[in-house]
């Protein structure tokens, strides 16, 4: 019988890919005696195919978004769509620190399209997404932290610190009013430590021990470290992509009045990133950081895994998966051998709408126009959101990701749905499925989701 096995390559260890650190790796050529031939035997293909993998050489996206960004008129738009967007909290919102948010931003944002038109090309797209990151975020957020004005959240990260470093739990036994739920898990905490650290005696304290402070700079960090892993090459800095998103109202907004879901939204970003580049005991680490702040973040976990298996094998798969789901329970064991009824109440029950109180989130999502019904709404937002999260899931086996970006849209589709349907939530949420969609495309200057295989060409007789 004769051997069809290439020479020179050793059999693959992984499910569909070999075990090697690059998953795109392509296998290295001779050079041959007859120019533009390859050497007999071997094959300038990358073996084994991956199944749903483009492995044609690479081409420009036919719809590219960062096209698009660069024209004037589409930065003008975004501009004046921001400040629309801004104008409209002081006029709709029954929340004083968003309307001195819209009051601050608006303007900012008006300016920065101005500039975004006047200004000349090379320094125009810089100086708006200064202005707009200035008068959208650090402005507003300064004057909120240094008055104490913020969202509840932030109070109930700062107490629940408070609560940990005097009992050793992070939840109130008995919760009487709506601020005294902590719907979050333990390792949320963390963010609130700065605060018992320094206090609030001084204008510094009361701004550097600002949780929001904390939770800004984990979400500047995460996506400045999934740029870098995602990044095909150095030629480019995140600086101006990243401060375009920061000033973005979707970010914005949440960074000056509460800011709680950003850590969220980088840890997931990062994970993704470190799946795709074989990082299993740092993926695993993040998903365990993921998985303590909140319970939404849950499905991010296999969803790495799965990534890591289709593109690696079992083994790296498993040593992520033991590493994340060993870590978070460490974090979070502790608080269930304790506290069982206040951790089901506050954090599972209490963001689900099935409290007697009821949750503040309360945007017009269908699930809450649903649940607002009745218990029947309720039981149908419920009823929906499972078999949506179930299709979900079965997608997800049926094909895993081949890529951070494939990845990333998985986990966002069962998020957004997620919080779509759910009886209580926020436009805010939708932040999260929002950024994983954008920024791991952005970082790897590609729009399609799938990762492309480049081909590597022989080398002449005469190259060398």
């Amino acid at each position: 019988m004769v051997s069809t096995r290439t020479p020179g390559f050793s059999p693959p260890r992984g499910r569909f890919t070999g075990r090697s650190r690059t998953p795109a790796q392509t296998i290295a050529t001779e050079t041959s005696s007859r120019p533009g031939r390859p050497p007999r035997g071997f094959s300038v293909r990358p073996f084994p195919r991956q199944r749903g993998e483009n492995t044609f050489p690479p081409t420009h996206d036919r719809l590219n978004p960062t096209k698009l960004a660069s024209m004037r008129t589409v930065q003008f738009l975004g501009c004046l769509i921001a400040a629309g967007w801004a104008a409209a909290f002081p006029l709709v919102s029954d929340l004083d620190n968003q309307r001195v948010w819209g009051l601050i931003a608006a303007p900012a944002y008006l300016l920065a399209g101005l500039l975004c038109l006047t200004l000349p090309r090379r320094f125009a797209a810089q100086t708006a997404a200064a202005v707009a990151l200035v008068g959208a975020v650090l402005v507003p957020l300064g004057l909120l932290a240094l008055h104490g004005r913020h969202q509840s959240e932030v109070m109930v990260v700062e107490r629940s610190a408070h609560l940990l470093l005097t009992t050793g739990d992070a939840y109130l036994p008995h919760p009487a009013v709506v601020t005294d739920y902590n719907p979050y898990l333990p390792a949320m905490a963390l963010f609130g430590l700065p605060r018992q650290l320094l206090g609030d005696s001084t204008a510094f304290a009361r701004v550097a021990g600002d949780a929001r402070i904390w939770f800004a700079l984990t979400f500047f960090a995460c996506l400045l470290a999934a740029w870098r892993l995602l990044r095909p090459s150095r030629d480019r800095a995140p600086l101006l992509p990243l401060a375009v998103l920061t000033a973005s109202p979707l970010i914005a907004l949440a960074l000056a009045v509460g800011g709680v879901d950003l850590p969220l939204i980088g840890v997931c970003c990062l994970a993704m990133a470190l799946a795709e580049r074989d990082r299993t005991v740092g993926a695993g680490l993040v998903l365990a950081l993921a998985c303590s702040l909140k319970w939404t973040a849950w499905p991010a976990l296999p969803v790495a895994v799965l990534l890591l298996w289709r593109l690696y094998g079992r083994r790296p798969a498993a040593r992520t998966a033991l590493i994340g789901v060993g870590v978070s329970a460490a974090v979070i064991l502790p608080s269930v051998l304790t506290q069982a009824d206040a951790l089901a109440e506050q954090v599972v029950r209490f963001p689900l709408g099935m409290t007697a109180i009821r949750t503040p989130a309360g945007s017009p999502l269908p699930g809450k126009v649903l649940a607002g019904f009745g218990p029947t709404g309720h039981s149908i937002s419920m009823a929906l959101m499972t078999v949506a999260l179930i299709g979900v899931a079965i997608w997800l086996l049926a094909r895993p990701p081949v890529s951070a970006i494939a990845a990333a849209d998985l986990l966002a589709a069962g998020l957004a749905i997620a919080f779509m349907l759910a009886p209580a939530g926020r436009f805010g949420y939708l932040a999260l499925p929002a950024v994983l969609v954008i920024w791991p495309r952005l970082a790897a200057r590609r729009w399609s989701s799938r990762r492309p295989v480049a081909v590597t060409r022989p080398l002449a007789a005469g190259a060398l």
